[in-house]
């Protein structure tokens, strides 16, 4: 069993991280700016044996610092639509490099996004052309949050999880089965299912319990 943070635990992915974790019998503290939003009657995720819901912000250190303090492992699900990705992606990022230390955490596992993932060899997706402009700005906010991580003191060990670069499936409750690559696209059939936020849940907590991939983006999808 683990304590573990969980960053954006209102989340479409946030939620189901927590309740994932919470499954398979680690503690969990769950992290949101205001808990008086979540009741549980509407986030029953965030309630309940096994979850300390509290208020936080992952874009200040000295926060992060406080909700980590004498956890095992954090995960970051949070996304902010009031600033813009250039904007809160890298300042949660340079919080969390800054507040982890202090805390004793080393290890950060991150949501990322599938645009990042590279299409050709060292040709991200939102380089490809006619990659839509709005949708080009905001991957770059999560591009500059991987630069960031690469550039970070190497005793942090942390790991990317980048879905696929389409709208998951935020109803469903998942496959149970998933499958990883590594810094590119992973093919698909294009009748393809979407990929749901349950799995992508899955494939954080299975990293957490058996660490495989270190300072790496990776790539994860249907199987």
């Amino acid at each position: 069993m683990s304590a573990v943070v969980v960053f954006g635990a209102g989340g479409n992915a946030g939620r189901r991280v927590v309740a994932r974790a919470v499954a398979r019998g680690h503690q969990v503290t769950a992290v949101v700016r205001d808990p008086a939003k979540y009741s549980s009657s509407e986030y029953p995720e965030l309630s309940g044996p096994g979850v300390a819901l509290v208020a936080g912000d992952v874009t200040d250190p000295a926060s992060v610092a406080a909700v980590s303090a004498g956890r095992d492992a954090v995960i970051s699900a949070a996304y902010r639509a009031d600033l813009p990705s250039g904007e809160f992606f890298p300042a949660a990022t340079r919080a969390l490099l800054a507040g982890l230390p202090r805390a004793g955490v080393t290890r950060l596992l991150v949501v990322g996004l599938g645009t990042v993932l590279e299409a050709a060899p060292g040709v991200p997706l939102h380089d490809t052309p006619g990659f839509p402009a709005e949708a080009r700005a905001f991957s770059l906010g999560h591009a500059a949050e991987l630069e960031l991580l690469r550039a970070a003191d190497p005793e942090l060990d942390w790991a990317v999880l980048a879905p696929p670069p389409s709208y998951l499936d935020a109803e469903g409750p998942g496959t149970g089965r998933y499958r990883l690559g590594g810094s590119a696209v992973l093919p698909a059939p294009a009748d393809a299912p979407l990929f749901a936020y349950a799995d992508l849940a899955i494939a954080l907590i299975d990293e957490i319990e058996t660490p495989k991939h270190h300072r790496a983006l990776v790539a994860v999808g249907p199987a």
